[in-house]
């Protein structure tokens, strides 16, 4: 499938500063999760996409159009912003029900929508009559992505959504985005909670300094980095023999050893070949080994080897 957004030498700076520097990448539809550390240039992209920001040089187009002074294509892009911009003296269904008549939702089918969105994305409903000056921030988050989702967006542009919400919050707002993707929306999301991005996102975009430093898939990343090596952890009986057995047979880069945990902590260099031949080297050890796991492919491993 095309691209829904595009960036070709995108650059935005606000005087001496760059936001971001000459970029170019494609975002895939689904769920892109986008990764960086304060400063990275994350928010400068999102308000770029949004329509918000017009690029300093360079372009960025979503759905094959430019978003800055296009209300037409910003009709089909949903966002949910990292502060907390609820109106305090309001009640949701009042506020979303504007936000719906200012979409071109009339009558009572924008009440009945209000209270739709509102179920959708778990808003106890004793809440709804409640001023938002009154809300936590986790319900004060889903009246944000509540009114994200209001005009049925074909791109959700969500940043930081999980901020404020507790742990089973964050488990129903990811069940719910997995429903939108699966329902053919594209999300594009940000978050410093590399984990939960792990478990959602299918492609990953990591900035720092206003640059890209890789895009694409978590293991498109992993093979177009030099020097990847797999980190595996191995809890067996004899991890000292299973270390001599692999370091003899060629396979290890290092390897340390925990006596305590008996553990043994791996790295090999080519991940396919030694899994190749793990089972065989597992039988000529004659070590049992409770469990393996690898301790490089995760979204940390990821980001921390492109920003070093």
């Amino acid at each position: 499938m095309s691209a829904i957004v595009q960036a070709r030498e995108l650059s935005r700076w606000y005087g001496i500063v760059m936001g971001l520097n000459n970029v170019s990448f494609e975002i895939a539809p689904g769920l892109t999760g986008v990764v960086g550390p304060n400063g990275a240039g994350k928010s400068t992209l999102i308000q770029i996409i949004t329509g918000q920001l017009q690029p300093s040089s360079g372009e960025l187009t979503v759905f094959d159009e430019v978003p800055w002074n296009n209300p037409w294509l910003i009709e089909r892009i949903g966002y949910c912003p990292e502060g907390e911009a609820v109106p305090k003296e309001l009640r949701p269904l009042d506020w979303l029900t504007g936000l719906a008549r200012m979409s071109g939702i009339t009558g009572d089918a924008a009440a009945r929508r209000c209270e739709s969105i509102l179920d959708k994305v778990g808003l106890p409903r004793e809440h709804w009559f409640k001023r938002m000056g009154q809300y936590s921030k986790g319900m004060k988050q889903r009246v944000k992505l509540a009114q994200g989702l209001l005009h049925e967006p074909d791109l959700l542009v969500l940043d930081e959504p999980m901020n404020g919400l507790d742990p089973m919050g964050r488990q129903e707002v990811a069940t719910m985005l997995k429903e939108l993707v699966a329902g053919g929306v594209s999300i594009i999301m940000s978050s410093h909670i590399l984990a939960e991005l792990e478990s959602l996102c299918k492609n990953i975009l990591v900035l720092n300094w206003g640059r890209v430093l890789a895009s694409g898939s978590q293991k498109e990343i992993r093979g177009d980095l030099k020097n990847w090596s797999e980190e595996l952890s191995i809890q067996c009986d004899a991890p000292e023999t299973l270390a001599r057995h692999l370091f003899e047979a060629g396979v290890l880069l290092g390897f340390d050893i925990d006596p305590v945990d008996n553990r043994l902590e791996i790295r090999v260099k080519d991940a396919e070949a030694f899994y190749a031949r793990w089972t065989e080297l597992l039988l000529e050890s004659q070590v049992t080994v409770q469990s393996i796991q690898s301790q490089s492919r995760s979204l940390r491993n990821i980001f921390d080897k492109v920003t070093t």
